[in-house]
């Protein structure tokens, strides 16, 4: 069984390439972070010796609360620790840019 759909809030179409963007409803409307000993962090790749030479920088928060745990899951055991956890986020200081 799969997962429910979730609720298109606002959508946009590009008349130039047909991308469509939709803008969906969050679970619970909140934002899951996987943080590292009770702190944000960054979580950077960068390849092997012999591949890619560039790093890519990792996505560590997620509008759904399965991609956080299983991240954090993955990363304690690639580090063999129980120092990554997972933090809801429902309020937060808004910035203007």
């Amino acid at each position: 069984m799969g997962r429910p759909n979730a609720k298109v809030i606002a959508e946009s179409t590009n008349k130039k390439t047909l991308l469509i963007d939709q803008v969906l409803e969050s679970e619970d409307n909140a934002i899951w972070v996987v943080f590292y000993q009770n702190k944000p962090f960054n979580l950077k790749s960068k390849g092997s010796t012999v591949g890619r030479k560039i790093p890519k920088y990792r996505k560590i928060a997620f509008p759904n609360s399965g991609h956080a745990l299983s991240l954090a899951k993955k990363l304690n055991k690639i580090f063999n620790t129980t120092d990554f956890s997972v933090f809801k986020l429902t309020t937060g200081e808004k910035i203007t840019n």
